[in-house]
């Protein structure tokens, strides 16, 4: 594949996230800048990070964490199950925006304003403390996981089919930097036996 191939043929993306990383937060903001600069279908799709802990020894405070983690992703799925899967992405827009830019760690306090804020009943608030779509939930999740294996976390994106953890980036690029990382996002995907590229962070989340 050439680099006129990259930038001019229309590519397919699908996104798992979960709306508490702030990792898929940033790499999420990313996404929504390729989809200006480059020809590329987008799919969001939901995974969970309290699935994902099931049975891990973790200490007290995440495990804490995690067990609250259901609700947004419970609510999320039920959206979307009686109203379409276009409501996914407003919604995660309008969690996310209250826990990661608002600084919102109780997410009883997030799910019914992000409801009103896309037009979304706000019954839909019930569905965190059920596992009435658990089922649809953990199918989502695994689906992500099963084409990318287990030793990650989120966000996880399949590029034309190929998936892998990331890209984990802080500040989301912009512009033609986005369109850049995407490319090369394009490039590693089509090359038979890529696996992994990782430096260590040397900064956290920068919400710009």
């Amino acid at each position: 594949m050439t680099a006129t191939d990259v930038t001019e043929t229309r590519s397919s993306a699908e996104f798992w996230f979960d709306p508490l990383c702030p990792w898929a937060w940033m790499t999420s903001r990313w996404m929504m800048e390729v989809e200006k600069v480059r020809p590329v279908d987008v799919t969001w799709s939901v995974m969970s990070l309290a699935v994902l802990n099931e049975g891990r020894d973790l200490p007290e405070e995440y495990r804490s964490m995690m067990d609250r983690a259901w609700g947004p992703v419970r609510v999320i799925l039920a959206a979307a199950a009686e109203h379409g899967d276009k409501v996914v992405k407003p919604l995660y827009d309008a969690m996310g925006t209250r826990i990661h830019l608002g600084g919102e760690k109780d997410y009883g306090k997030v799910i019914v304003p992000a409801l009103e804020e896309v037009g979304l009943p706000v019954e839909l608030a019930e569905f965190a403390d059920t596992d009435a779509h658990d089922d649809r939930l953990r199918a989502s999740h695994q689906r992500g996981i099963d084409l990318v294996g287990d030793d990650v976390g989120t966000p996880v994106i399949a590029v034309n089919g190929v998936a892998f953890f990331g890209p984990v980036v802080s500040p989301a690029p912009k512009g033609e930097a986005a369109a850049n990382l995407w490319d090369g996002c394009v490039l590693v995907a089509g090359t038979p036996g890529f696996f992994e590229l990782k430096r260590s962070r040397t900064v956290g989340p920068i919400f710009d």
